[in-house]
């Protein structure tokens, strides 16, 4: 028997018995949930810039309370269910990057504060953390470097 055959076989099999996923269903969610949370963000930016507060600082709250509002729904179990239905939608990245980050803590809870919590809050976050500090640090460093020599990079 060819081994060719086998894996050809195979894959055949598998595609007779794995459901087609509804991809355009699950891409409307997806519109539709991450629309609504921006939106979120959006009136809160407005109201923020409506109570005479500038874009950048608007900006900055509107980041926090997103953060506040995901981290809130973890806790309460509400964001995994939201994100069952809506797929890559609630993974917004501001809020999902909050989820990754309080999912592992309520996780590990029971473990400790120090060892549970503190040694697992960033499983999932961490290598996200590190590989965008060190990117920061070495677009600084090029940006000083070309800064000093009179090069502008704009």
């Amino acid at each position: 028997m060819n081994p060719l055959d086998t894996k050809k076989d195979y894959q055949e099999y598998v595609n007779k018995k794995s459901p087609n996923s509804p991809t355009l269903k699950n891409c409307f969610k997806a519109f539709i949930v991450g629309g609504f949370i921006c939106s979120i963000g959006q009136v809160i930016m407005e109201y923020c810039k409506y109570r005479g507060l500038d874009k950048t600082l608007s900006s900055t709250i509107v980041s926090i309370i997103l953060i506040l509002i995901s981290a809130f729904l973890t806790g309460l179990n509400l964001f995994n269910k939201i994100g069952k239905f809506a797929g890559a939608g609630s993974l917004v990245p501001i809020t999902g990057f909050a989820n990754s980050i309080v999912s592992p803590a309520m996780e590990y809870k029971s473990e400790g504060y120090v060892m549970g919590v503190g040694a697992k809050m960033f499983t999932v976050a961490g290598p996200v953390l590190v590989f965008g500090i060190s990117a920061s640090i070495l677009v600084g460093i090029i940006y000083l470097i070309f800064n000093t020599q009179s090069i502008t990079l704009v």
